[in-house]
């Protein structure tokens, strides 16, 4: 079974552009999990445009399914991230500033840099994955740094789909394949939505989670929570 994890960055940016806590991010967690998504997903920032870092130990506290914190790992990052201790720690490459996450890591590169990162990690218990392009020689390079997952970036897929969704999907197919050769689990996550989600899973052997945020918000305006979690678990089933 492939994991429904929502990420609820936007329902804090919309919280924050009003000053107030309406709508409650812990609520909407929650009813999330309530409706039947298997995870959640934050991506706090140095800025707290979105997350704050008050929410990250309040959601702990409460959160029952799978918790997973992502983000670029400076001091600040991994110090909360260790005493959180969530299920889940995504590391991704983002500059600070940054609007969204573009791009994998460069593991090849960085492999020194994350491995004295992940180790630490993985010695609380901390399941790692990183953020990675479908491209072979990064994902074994993730591996040597001890990830235990990769999470595809998926955008590039998302962008083709429409126009050629055999072309999109080719190299997350030829990658996944080398993933399961060499034993390193599989995310996914980023412009996934209601439209490129099921043939993306379809096609992914061994897709364990996805992790899906502005996209299911936007289907919450016009569809509901509890009919969008419903919605996205219908594209995940086998």
């Amino acid at each position: 079974m492939t994991r429904l994890s929502v990420n609820i960055n936007k329902i804090a940016l919309l919280r924050n552009s009003r000053g107030s806590n309406i709508p409650n991010v812990v609520q909407f967690a929650l009813d999330c999990e309530r409706y039947g998504a298997q995870g959640i997903t934050i991506h706090p920032r140095q800025d707290e445009r979105h997350i704050r870092k008050t929410d990250v130990y309040t959601l702990k506290k409460v959160v029952k399914t799978e918790f997973n914190i992502e983000g670029y790992p400076s001091d600040d990052f991994l110090k909360m991230v260790l005493e959180v201790k969530p299920h889940q720690c995504t590391l991704v490459p983002d500059a600070p500033g940054q609007l969204t996450s573009d791009h994998g890591w460069d593991a090849i590169t960085h492999k020194d840099f994350l491995k004295n990162i992940i180790n630490p990690l993985k010695s609380a218990d901390i399941r790692v994955s990183l953020f990675i392009d479908p491209v072979n020689e990064q994902i074994k390079a993730a591996q040597e740094a001890g990830a235990d997952r990769i999470e595809f970036y998926t955008g590039p897929y998302a962008h083709e789909f429409y126009t050629d969704k055999e072309k999109a999907i080719k190299p997350f197919v030829e990658s996944a394949t080398y993933c399961h050769q060499i034993g390193i689990g599989i995310n996914a996550g980023h412009d996934l939505n209601l439209d490129n989600l099921q043939y993306f899973k379809q096609h992914i052997p061994n897709l364990l989670e996805v992790s899906i945020g502005h996209a299911l918000v936007r289907d919450c305006l016009y569809y509901g929570l509890e009919n969008t979690i419903g919605l996205y678990l219908r594209q995940l089933a086998d």
